[in-house]
């Protein structure tokens, strides 16, 4: 085997077009599931302070947003929800209702814009008068009745016409309610994206002040969401959901557990997504906007991260300017 002098690295690095020939890993719009909020209130769109960039969007203009991302080549969309205070209460019987929100920005993204996927998150925390993901008894997050609560809610946005439904509650056994009452409805060809291994995290507060949630919350998440300690949890976790039923796991949030990721993808070879979440791109556009950082390099820096680590696609809120740079750039 060569070795200095004769062996140099930097031959390989000299020029851009040998650094882009054997690159090892590639980031296309295709690796990208835009993020977006829908509001059922106010203007087409609202600005999100926590997360400069990013807006509020009314049915309308999230159905434009769908097209624009399908015309730079994102396969698919996420949709979160920011609905009234008024219909937020202590059974979250809002998430399950056929008519709300979520269900009506389904049909009319699938009806204008057919080709590309949405993904729908399954949980409670965005109807709920407490902020949490779970039904509540006193100061105790009750798993079985919140387990049935979103295997209801998963078939109502499967016949809204959703392509993915993804469970991000971290209740026991939810995967496996969800996989049966969408086959028990006719859904089978309705997948389902796992929120496998989802961390109690700092990195959720602009999210949280995106869906109206911030003030609501009362205590914390971590008797279900998982200790960021904890990495062999983390692998009981996907093994369990894989087990009931889930096509594709998702590690949330993403950067800080790049490690979780690449053991999930080594260990199980399965479709394994990363949610760039509300902290991560906030504090990379408050750096970007402070002069302190080049927002673009590290954004795309932080999504090849992701790529390198065994991702086979990202969540985040900065998909459609990232398509738009790669497509700028040829890719």
């Amino acid at each position: 085997m060569s070795a200095y002098p004769q062996m140099r690295l930097r031959r390989l690095r000299r020029t851009d077009w040998m650094r882009r020939m054997i690159a090892e890993t590639h980031l296309t719009p295709a690796d990208l599931i835009l993020t977006t909020i829908v509001s059922d209130a106010g203007p087409d769109r609202v600005d999100i302070p926590s997360l400069p960039g990013v807006q509020r969007l009314s049915i309308k203009a999230l159905v434009e947003q769908a097209q624009n991302a399908a015309d730079l080549g994102i396969p698919a969309m996420a949709i979160f929800p920011n609905i009234s205070d008024s219909d937020k209460t202590e059974d979250a019987a809002e998430a399950a209702n056929p008519k709300g929100l979520v269900p009506e920005a389904v049909r009319a993204i699938k009806a204008a814009v057919p080709d590309i996927g949405v993904v729908v998150d399954v949980a409670l925390d965005p109807y709920t008068n407490h902020g949490h993901d779970g039904l509540m008894e006193g100061e105790t997050i009750l798993n079985d009745p919140t387990v049935e609560m979103l295997a209801k809610v998963g078939v109502m946005l499967a016949d809204a016409g959703a392509d993915i439904v993804a469970p991000s509650d971290m209740m026991d056994g939810r995967i496996e309610a969800v996989r049966q009452g969408l086959d028990d409805a006719g859904h089978t060809d309705v997948a389902i994206l796992s929120y496998a291994a989802k961390f109690a995290s700092g990195f959720y507060g602009p999210y949280r002040d995106a869906i109206g949630t911030s003030a609501a919350l009362k205590g914390d998440k971590r008797t279900y969401q998982m200790n960021p300690a904890n990495i062999d949890v983390a692998l009981r976790e996907v093994e369990l959901d894989l087990i009931e039923g889930a096509d594709m796991v998702m590690v949330k949030p993403g950067m800080p557990y790049l490690d979780v990721i690449s053991a999930i993808k080594a260990e199980f070879s399965r479709p394994t997504f990363a949610f760039q979440v509300s902290g991560e791109y906030a504090m990379m556009k408050a750096a970007g906007a402070n002069g302190w950082l080049d927002y673009d390099r590290i954004m795309m820096e932080a999504l090849l991260s992701f790529k390198r680590a065994g991702c086979d696609g990202i969540l985040t809120y900065a998909a459609i300017e990232v398509a738009e740079r790669l497509k700028n750039a040829g890719v």
